[in-house]
């Protein structure tokens, strides 16, 4: 608004000016009427000339002085502009140079590493014996490592150039797709002396593939736990595809990744995915760059209807997780008989949780099991509701945004509904970490559930809080 403002300012100074001018002219004519008239001495009106001239000299000398000013100011904001354009076309061309160079360094690493694992894979052929066997295949699964890492730069370049982009979707096998994926990912752990685990979560019964972007999925993947072997030096990284809950023609599928590593500070957990600078010196000069591709990672699951979470401790590890769902397709899905639900009589529970695809996961296992379900998307519309519904049951989840899940809980446990009826309140968290479970025991939580939510341990939280 700079720009106008000046504007509005040089037409009001216009303005003074002239109505200055015009006031001068009066004076001048009405002594010159003074003076033909001879109603006034010869010497004041000489003297009323003289300071009229005295005036007009000193304002014109100020309006003057102003429009340099002025002129020097749209000088030197030209000359601004003009750098800046300069500073653009520079920056313009250094990120071509950097697309070119990317591009460039892709293909220089391809080319060899096509031709050891194509040798690779010959060698496989012959007569080896275990032994021989197993070097290959791990110097096989490093040249895929190898080849991963250059398809996860170059794909996160086009990505930060890219304002439009479109999902590829096809029939896709999850399990078998990202199986692959993570056996990568183990020997590179195992390199550096961590455990390494992963696990799907799926119901046998069902067989049919899901309609999704396989090779975005895998891209977040990588980015996430490319992440957490970088920032994790003891202890273990685990992956849990969970693919229990199905909805119709919906598959709903959530993806934890969890490690022990360095953790992040809350002030940082708000921002991670933000802020490309988040990382401090330390972090940068210790484990040699910071979280790769988070932001990218958030992009592409916002992009998918998902939202990226993260839940950490500082020295005890994070949890990255998010939630997609997936169309069924080649519908050749078997019959599976309906398990009878627990809870017999109406069972009210009410559920806070921000995140809209975790409701839509634990609204299909509550009411699988017979209970009927409000949802709170935060832990003050969660204390509200409390206060004005009859609950049988809540499920809180510990970080959410507004009022988290302890202050929530200690709010409600404050209201004289609940010092009559003792409502059981669950802790929910995707990471449960020792600090959060001993904070929910202060908080004066009844009991702890972790994410990815075992249909198991629902049923027995709700057998024993239901009697």
């Amino acid at each position: 608004m700079r720009f106008p403002l000046q504007f509005v300012k040089s037409i009001k100074t216009k303005r003074l000016l002239s109505i200055i001018i015009l006031i001068f002219i009066v004076l001048v004519l009405l002594l010159a009427y003074f003076f033909l008239e001879e109603k006034m001495n010869n010497g004041v009106i000489i003297l009323f000339l003289l300071g009229i001239s005295i005036a007009q000299i000193f304002i014109l000398q100020y309006f003057f002085r102003n429009q340099l000013k002025n002129e020097l100011k749209i000088s030197n904001l030209n000359l601004r502009i003009k750098e800046l354009r300069t500073s653009l076309d520079e920056v313009n061309k250094l990120a071509d140079h950097k697309s070119i160079y990317l591009e460039n360094m892709s293909y220089e690493i391809r080319t060899p590493l096509s031709t050891i694992l194509g040798m690779l894979n010959i060698l496989k052929q012959t007569n080896l014996d275990a032994d021989q066997k197993a070097q290959v295949e791990i110097a096989e699964y490093s040249s895929r490592h190898l080849l991963q890492l250059v398809d996860m730069v170059t794909s996160n370049a086009d990505l930060e150039r890219e304002d439009d982009i479109e999902l590829n979707l096809l029939a896709i096998d999850l399990n078998s797709d990202l199986s692959k994926l993570f056996k990568i990912f183990e020997y590179q752990a195992w390199e550096k002396g961590l455990q390494f685990e992963y696990k799907f979560l799926v119901d046998d019964k069902r067989k049919y593939f899901l309609l999704g972007d396989s090779m975005r999925i895998q891209q977040i993947m990588i980015n996430l736990i490319n992440n957490a072997i970088k920032f994790t030096n003891t202890g273990k990284i685990s992956i849990i595809v969970d693919q229990t809950v199905s909805i119709d023609d919906e598959q709903i599928v959530s993806f934890y990744i969890k490690d022990t590593g360095i953790g992040l500070r809350a002030d940082e957990i708000k921002k991670v995915f933000y802020d490309p600078k988040l990382y401090n010196s330390r972090i940068l000069k210790d484990y040699r760059g910071g979280g790769l591709g988070l932001s990218i990672s958030h992009k592409l699951v916002k992009l998918m209807g998902g939202e990226l979470k993260l839940e950490s401790k500082e020295n005890e590890g994070s949890t990255f997780y998010f939630t997609l769902q997936f169309k069924k397709t080649l519908n050749v899905e078997t019959e599976v008989e309906n398990e009878k639900p627990i809870l017999s009589e109406k069972f009210s529970v009410l559920v806070a949780e921000d995140n809209r695809m975790n409701q839509k996961v634990i609204k299909f296992l509550l009411e699988q099991q017979g209970a009927d379900c409000t949802f709170a998307k935060n832990g003050l519309e969660a204390v509200e509701l409390y206060k004005i519904l009859d609950f049988d049951m809540i499920f809180m989840d510990i970080y959410m945004p507004d009022m988290d899940g302890y202050q929530a809980t200690k709010a409600i446990k404050e209201t004289a509904k609940y010092s009559e009826l003792k409502t059981p309140i669950i802790a929910v968290s995707a990471s449960a970490f020792d600090v959060d479970i001993v904070n929910a025991k202060l908080a004066g939580i009844d009991d702890f559930l972790a994410k990815p939510i075992e249909v198991t341990k629902l049923k027995e939280l709700l057998i024993t809080y239901s009697n």
